[in-house]
């Protein structure tokens, strides 16, 4: 047994991470023989873990570390660990606020320029040879018109300043109105889908949240309007989703994040109305050092001194 502290890691998040991971404390990979090993012989002695929305953390695995005391978590959702049982068993979480804002709500206005004006299928139209012979169609305006949040968190407070560059009207519908904005608050989900050009889904994943863009919604939406996600693919019935583009219920989707991931629905492939990007939104070189960052923040301060320095309310 080693004198230093021993961490459980639930799965590899990036080199550079997991060499200054190992620099501070002994880490038991969960993914591996080995971590597998160090947990049947030491788990016993596993305060603090880390963790990430790429692996599970559940309770089996909780099981095997009884005294964890924290987890610090990469990324700002945390929908991949069970956190019924971290309450349940008082463990304390932490994620990455803040760091991530910029570079998600770039690539959510990304989307919703893209599957607005269709710039991907216009590449694929051009690419193909088919300018000339053909006429690519007419899209839709991106100034002027009405943008819907679903979750007007901090990401979502930064997409709407990207969309006021655009003249853009901002809705949103969270649990309650926030005080800090003076955009149109829409009590039902199902009325702000009514009112909005183009709908984007920010709000977290989990249980709560699990399928509440659903047929409803999306008919509300129309077909003259379009639907962009990229907060978690459970958030949206995605067959209902395929459903709703191929009958023409809404006029198309940008897409980052999926029910299923890595595997996307092959309905949505060889459509021209959809944007497909593989759950990027965070992925910069400067995003995601800076996650890193934080989260190994949250792993010197808990070593150090028992707390994390950016703990979530469970």
């Amino acid at each position: 047994m080693s004198a230093r502290p021993l961490v459980l890691q639930t799965g590899p998040i990036a080199p550079w991470f997991d060499a200054r991971l190992a620099e501070l404390a002994d880490v038991a990979p969960a993914w591996t023989e080995e971590g597998r090993a160090r947990l049947s012989a030491e788990g016993a002695t596993i305060r603090l873990a880390v963790g990430s929305a790429l692996h599970r953390f559940d309770a089996a695995l909780m099981d095997r570390v009884p005294n964890l005391r924290a987890v610090a978590n990469f990324g700002v959702g945390y929908d991949s660990t069970d956190t019924a049982t971290l309450k349940a068993r008082g463990v304390a979480l932490s994620n990455t606020p803040g760091v991530l804002d910029d570079c998600v709500a770039d690539l959510a206005f990304a989307l919703v320029l893209d599957v607005m004006r269709r710039t991907v299928a216009g590449d694929r139209f051009v690419r193909a040879g088919r300018w000339g012979p053909e006429r690519f169609p007419l899209t839709t305006r991106v100034s002027g018109k009405r943008l819907g949040v679903l979750g007007l968190g901090r990401i979502g407070k930064v997409l709407a300043r990207r969309a006021a560059g655009f003249d853009m009207a901002i809705g949103y519908h969270n649990r309650r109105p926030d005080p800090s904005v003076d955009f149109l608050f829409h009590d039902r989900l199902v009325d702000l889908a009514t009112w909005a050009d183009v709908l984007v889904v920010l709000c977290p994943g989990g249980e709560a949240t699990r399928g509440i863009v659903n047929a409803e919604v999306l008919a509300a939406l129309g077909p003259r309007s379009y639907l962009v996600n990229v907060a978690r693919g459970s958030v949206v019935d995605e067959a209902a989703l395929i459903a709703a583009l191929e009958s023409g219920a809404i006029a198309g989707a940008g897409l980052d994040v999926y029910a299923d991931e890595p595997n996307v629905p092959k309905a949505l492939w060889g459509r021209d109305d959809v944007v497909l990007t593989p759950h990027v939104a965070s992925a910069t070189e400067e995003t995601r050092r800076a996650m890193g960052d934080l989260t190994l923040a949250n792993v010197e301060s808990f070593l150090a001194t028992g707390r994390l320095k950016t703990p979530v309310a469970l």
